[in-house]
C-alpha cells in the first residue's frame, strides 16, 4: 500500500493545517506519530504564516505548502477539522495534493470537518465515511456512505468524528503505518473498553483533570436543572405538563448517576459548584412565577441552555466515554425541548383562538 523507497526507511506523514484547526485534532495525531518516531510534516499554505488552534492552545509555523509537497513522498496524510477545512478546501493545491495522495494508494485520515476536503476533492463516491454530525448530508451529498462510529476505515480512508475519538484515530494510522503490536502496546481499535483518554493525555489532548472539570460543569447543569423542575412541577397544574415534567426529571436523574459513576471510575469527586447547583435553583426558582404557561417557558429555557452547554462538552475531550455521556444527554435534552415547545405551542395558542362558533349557530345565521 505504501512505498518505502525513502532513504531512512523511515515512515514520513504530512499533517495539514489552516487557521482555527481544532487544536487537539492536530495536537494528539501529530504527538502520536511523533512519539512513535515518525518523521511528520506540518503542511499549510503559506510557509510564513503562524498557525493558531481556535481554542487558541496551538500555535505553529508549517514545515512547508500544500503547493510544493510531492504526495508520493508521504506515507500518509493526516486532515485534523475544526474551521480549518473549510479553509483547506477553498486552496486548489491542498485539493490536489489530497486527491494525488490517494490515487497512489496512500493512506488518508480525516477527522471532524477534515472530511470536507474529501468531498471537495470528489473522493467519497462510495465509500464508508464518518465525519463531524454537522457536515454527515455533505458527505451523503457527495456520494458517501455516512456511519456515525468512532472509526471507519475503507480502503486507504480513515476517518472519525470528534475529539472523543482521537485516541482510537490516532491508533488506527500508526497500526496501518506499522507501529502498534506489543512494542508501543496500544489497545487494539475497536475495544470499547480501553482506557482511551489516557493515549489522548499522553498524546498532548484532555488530561484527567480537564476531564473531570468536564464532567463536573455537566454535572452542575443538570443538577441545577434537576431541582429547577421538580419547583415547576410543584407549582403546575396540567397533568399532561406534569407528566413531561416527571419523566424529564427521571432522565435527569440518570444523567447525573451516570456523570457521578464515571467521575468515581476516574477516582474523582465531585466538585463544590456541582454540589451547590441544586441550592442555587432552590433560590432562583422561588422567585419565578406560579401560572403554568410561565413554569413551560421556564423549563424550556433551562433544557435550551443545557443543550447549549452540553452541545460545547460533546466537542471538546479526548475522551470518548465522557464524550458518549455528554452526546446521549444531548440528544436526551433535544428530545425534552421539542416535547415542551409542542406542549408550550399549543397552551399558547388555546390562549390566542377565540373558540370557533358551533355549526348549527353558522347555519342560521
Amino acid at each position: 500500500m505504501t512505498d518505502n523507497n525513502h532513504h531512512s526507511g523511515k515512515k514520513k506523514v504530512a499533517i495539514l493545517i489552516e487557521q482555527a484547526v481544532e487544536d487537539a485534532e492536530f495536537t494528539v495525531p501529530y504527538n502520536g506519530l511523533k512519539q512513535a518516531g515518525i518523521e511528520v510534516i506540518v503542511l499549510g499554505s503559506r510557509m510564513n504564516e503562524k498557525y493558531k488552534g481556535k481554542r487558541g492552545k496551538l500555535s505553529i509555523q508549517a514545515d512547508g505548502t500544500t503547493t510544493e509537497a510531492i504526495a508520493a513522498e508521504y506515507d500518509a496524510v493526516v486532515i485534523p477539522g475544526g474551521m480549518a477545512p473549510d479553509k483547506m478546501r477553498r486552496n486548489p493545491n491542498t485539493v490536489s495534493f489530497v486527491q494525488e495522495a490517494i490515487q497512489q494508494g496512500k493512506l488518508v485520515a480525516a477527522v471532524c470537518h477534515g472530511p470536507q476536503v474529501l468531498i471537495e476533492s470528489d473522493l467519497l463516491k462510495g465509500k464508508k465515511v464518518t465525519g463531524f454530525i454537522a457536515i454527515a448530508k455533505d458527505i451523503i451529498n457527495a456520494g458517501g456512505n455516512y456511519l456515525d462510529e468512532p472509526l471507519v476505515v475503507d480502503g486507504n480512508l480513515i476517518t472519525s468524528r470528534e475529539p472523543g475519538d482521537l485516541a482510537i484515530f490516532t491508533t488506527a494510522i500508526l497500526s496501518r503505518l506499522g507501529y502498534g503490536g506489543k512494542d508501543a502496546a496500544l489497545p487494539n481499535e475497536k475495544d470499547t473498553s480501553a482506557e482511551w483518554w489516557k493515549l489522548g493525555d499522553a498524546w498532548g489532548g484532555s488530561t484527567k483533570g480537564d476531564i473531570s472539570r468536564g464532567l463536573n460543569t455537566a454535572l452542575s447543569g443538570e443538577r441545577y436543572s434537576l431541582e429547577a423542575l421538580n419547583k415547576y412541577l410543584e407549582k403546575e397544574s396540567d397533568s399532561e405538563v406534569k407528566s413531561l415534567f416527571q419523566e424529564i426529571i427521571a432522565n435527569k436523574q440518570r444523567h447525573i448517576e451516570k456523570l457521578e459513576t464515571y467521575l468515581q471510575r476516574l477516582g474523582e469527586k465531585p466538585s463544590l459548584g456541582s454540589n451547590i447547583a441544586n441550592q442555587y435553583a432552590k433560590v432562583k426558582t422561588a422567585l419565578t412565577g406560579s401560572d403554568d404557561i410561565y413554569q413551560l417557558r421556564s423549563a424550556l429555557g433551562d433544557v435550551q441552555t443545557g443543550i447549549g452547554d452540553i452541545g460545547n462538552l460533546s466537542a471538546m475531550f479526548t475522551d470518548p466515554v465522557a464524550t458518549a455521556i455528554f452526546k446521549e444527554i444531548y440528544q436526551d435534552l433535544l428530545k425534552s425541548e421539542k416535547r415542551l415547545v409542542e406542549l408550550y405551542r399549543a397552551r399558547i395558542s388555546a390562549q390566542i383562538q377565540p373558540p370557533k362558533p358551533t355549526t348549527g349557530a353558522a347555519i342560521s345565521a
